[in-house]
C-alpha cells in the first residue's frame, strides 16, 4: 500500500509539472500502469489537433492505434526509441520510455515529434534533387556547348560538348575570368561580356585559339532584382553548319537540275512532234534551244537553206516563256528594199503618197509580247540593221512618218545561210549588231551530215501527205535505202518535195525504186552494181563517204568527228582503216 501510493505521489506530481512540459516544442504524454493519460502538454494537443485536454481518459480510447505498443512497453519495460508513426494525417517520431520505481514500472513517457513538415521539406528536396540530375544529364548530354558564368563574368560550368567542339578543356576554364581569357587569346571575343554589358541576348561569331570558328549566342538570367544573375552561352560549330548548309544546297541545286532536267525532256518530245532529230547531231540542236528558250537570249540560227531553221526558231518560241504570244516570222531577203522599213515598223496616217489615212502596224509591233523571227538576216539594209539594233537595245523603234518612239517587247530570233562575220569584214554588216544577235549561236548540220534523220523525214512526210490527199501510200525499205544516199543540196526541203513527187506519180499504193528520180537512180548505180559485196563491205563503203564528205565540208578532225557524232579518236582510227582500204578514192 505504501509503494502504492508512493507511485501516485509521483505520478501526481508529474500533473503540477504540466507548466514546465506546457513549455516543450515536443508532444509530451505520461499514462499510468493502467494506461489511464496523466500529463498531455499543449504541444500534443496542437500536433493531434485536440479541441480539449483528454487527461483522465485511458489511452486506447484516444489513440486506440498507439496502446498496444504502449501497454507492451508497461508489460516488459523495453522501451522504444524513434519510432516513426502515422496518426491520422499526422506523422511523427516518439520515444517511449517506462517509467520505473524501485525496479516497478509505474508509468509511460512519451516525447514526440510532428515530422510532417519536414517529411514534406525532404520529399521536396528530393525531388530538387532529381530535377538536378536531370539538368545535369541534359547539360552534359546536349549536342550543343553550353557555357555558363556569373554576373562578374567568371566561369562557373561548361559542358563536354563545348570541350569537344572548341578543343578547350574544362579545367582550364573553370573560375577564369571571360576578360582575362579574351586577354590570352584563348577566344578573341567574350559574348558573355557583350550580354552583361547590353543586357540582352547577343549572337557573335567567335575564333578559338587553335584556328576553330564558332557561332555564339549569350543569354542572360535576372534575378528577383531584375540585375543579371548568370549568363548562358550556346555554343555551335560554324564547320558542322556550313558542311551541312552546302550539303543542303547541293541537294537542292541536284533537285533543281532534275526538275530542269525533267522540264526540258517534256519539252524535247514535245518539239520532236514538230521536228525530227533522230541523229545525235540534230538531237544536240534541239537540247540546245530547248535550253537557251527559258532564258530568252538573242539566238542566232545558222545553217544552209532548207536545213529548218524556221522551224528550229518556232520551236524555241513554243517552249519559251511567250508561247501564248505571237510568232511572227519575216523573211528579210523576200521584202523589197523600198518596202522594207514600212513593213516592219508600219507608218503613220500620210506618211508617203499611197500610205492609208489610219497608218499601219508593223510586223515587229504585231508581235507585241511575242517572238520575231528575222529569217535571213544578212539581207537586211544598213538602214534596217541600225532600226532593229534599236529595237534590242531600246525596246524602241519609231513608224515611217512618226515622230514618236513606240515602245515594243518582243524577243528576237535570228537565222541566215550566210557568214554574217565575212559580210562585218566587208562592211556589209554592222558589227554591234552582229555580236547582239550571236549571244548563242546555233548551227544545224545539212541534212547530207545527218543520214540518220533522212528515213524518219521521209515517213513523216508521207504520213502528213497521205493525210492531206486522203490516201494511204507507203514507202519500200529499199528506196529509204537509196534515199540516205543522196546528198541534198536543198536539205529538208529538198526531200520534203521528193517525197511529194513520189506520191504524185507512183502508181499505186507503194513508192517502189523506179518512182526514185533518174538522177538518185544514176547515184546508185555504183551501189546498184555491187551486189556481190557483202553487207560489212557495203557499210564501210558507206561509211568512207560519210568521212569524205565530213573531210570536205570541215577544216579539222576534231569539227569532222563532231559532225559525224563520235570522238576524234575514233575518227583517226576509221581513217587509218579506210585509207588502207583505198575507200575514200
Amino acid at each position: 500500500m505504501v509503494e502504492d501510493h508512493k507511485e501516485e505521489n509521483i505520478l501526481h506530481m508529474a500533473q503540477h509539472m504540466a507548466l514546465l512540459f506546457d513549455a516543450s516544442h515536443n508532444g509530451i504524454v505520461i499514462i499510468d500502469r493502467q494506461g489511464k493519460i496523466c500529463v498531455y502538454n499543449q504541444a500534443a494537443m496542437r500536433i493531434f489537433k485536440d479541441a480539449t485536454s483528454p487527461v483522465g481518459r485511458h489511452m486506447s480510447q484516444l489513440r486506440p492505434e498507439t496502446w498496444p505498443d504502449m501497454k507492451m512497453i508497461l508489460e516488459t519495460g523495453r522501451p522504444q526509441i524513434g519510432v516513426r508513426l502515422e496518426i491520422g494525417r499526422t506523422t511523427i517520431i516518439a520515444n517511449r520510455s517506462p517509467v520505473i520505481n524501485n525496479g516497478r514500472v509505474i508509468g509511460l513517457f512519451s516525447v514526440f515529434q510532428d515530422i510532417s513538415e519536414f517529411e514534406a521539406i525532404v520529399s521536396q528536396l528530393e525531388g530538387y534533387r532529381d530535377l538536378v540530375r536531370e539538368l545535369e544529364a541534359i547539360f552534359e548530354n546536349s549536342q550543343d556547348g553550353i557555357y555558363l558564368a556569373d554576373c562578374r563574368g567568371k566561369t562557373l560550368r561548361v559542358n563536354q560538348a563545348y570541350e569537344s567542339i572548341t578543343g578547350l578543356k574544362r579545367d582550364d576554364l573553370l573560375g577564369r575570368r571571360m576578360i582575362d581569357l579574351v586577354k590570352e587569346g584563348v577566344l578573341d571575343h567574350s559574348v558573355t561580356l557583350d550580354v552583361l554589358e547590353k543586357k540582352h541576348s547577343v549572337s557573335i561569331i567567335q575564333n578559338i585559339r587553335g584556328g576553330k570558328r564558332v557561332l555564339v549566342t549569350g543569354s542572360p538570367i535576372f534575378d528577383k532584382q531584375g540585375k543579371i544573375a548568370l549568363v548562358v552561352s550556346n555554343v555551335r560549330d560554324m564547320t558542322a553548319l556550313t558542311e551541312l548548309r552546302n550539303e543542303l544546297d547541293k541537294a537542292k541545286l541536284l533537285s533543281e537540275l532534275y526538275q530542269q532536267s525533267l522540264r526540258e525532256q517534256d519539252q524535247y518530245e514535245h518539239a520532236l512532234e514538230g521536228m525530227v532529230a533522230k541523229s545525235k547531231a540534230m538531237s544536240d540542236v534541239v537540247k540546245k534551244a530547248i535550253k537557251v528558250a527559258s532564258f530568252e537570249a538573242q539566238v542566232l540560227i545558222k545553217g544552209e537553206s532548207g536545213v529548218g531553221k524556221s522551224m528550229l526558231a518556232r520551236v524555241i518560241h513554243n517552249v519559251g516563256p511567250r508561247k501564248d504570244g505571237p510568232f511572227t516570222k519575216i523573211n528579210c531577203g523576200a521584202i523589197p528594199e523600198s518596202l522594207m522599213e514600212s513593213e516592219l515598223f508600219g507608218y503613220e496616217k500620210g506618211a508617203f503618197t499611197g500610205a492609208t489615212s489610219e497608218g499601219k502596224a508593223g510586223l515587229v509591233e504585231t508581235a507585241q509580247g511575242g517572238t520575231v523571227f528575222f529569217d535571213e538576216v544578212g539581207e537586211l539594209t544598213p538602214a534596217m540593221q541600225v532600226k532593229i539594233l534599236q529595237v534590242i537595245d531600246e525596246k524602241t523603234f519609231t513608224r515611217v512618218g512618226g515622230t514618236k518612239p513606240v515602245k515594243v517587247d518582243v524577243h528576237i530570233i535570228a537565222a541566215t545561210n550566210r557568214d554574217l562575220n565575212q559580210l562585218n569584214k566587208q562592211g556589209r554588216f554592222r558589227n554591234d549588231l552582229y555580236y547582239r544577235l550571236n549571244v548563242v549561236p546555233i548551227e544545224i548540220p545539212p541534212l547530207r551530215e545527218r543520214s540518220e534523220d533522212i528515213p524518219l523525214l521521209a515517213l513523216k512526210t508521207l504520213e502528213k501527205l497521205n493525210a492531206n490527199r486522203g490516201v494511204h501510200k507507203q514507202i519500200r525499205p529499199e528506196v529509204l535505202e537509196r534515199l540516205m544516199q543522196h546528198d541534198y543540196p536543198g536539205n529538208v526541203r529538198e526531200l520534203i518535195n521528193l517525197v511529194e513527187r513520189m506520191v504524185v506519180m507512183s502508181e499505186g499504193q507503194t513508192i517502189s525504186p523506179g518512182d526514185l528520180p533518174e538522177t538518185i537512180r544514176r547515184q546508185v548505180s555504183e551501189m546498184d552494181s555491187s551486189e556481190g559485196l557483202n553487207l560489212k563491205a557495203a557499210m564501210e563503203r558507206f561509211e568512207a563517204r560519210l568521212i569524205r564528205k565530213a573531210l570536205e565540208k570541215h577544216h579539222t578532225l576534231e569539227q569532222a568527228a563532231r559532225s559525224l557524232g563520235i570522238h576524234t579518236t575514233t575518227l583517226w582510227r576509221k581513217l587509218k582503216r579506210v585509207k588502207n582500204t583505198s575507200s575514200l578514192h
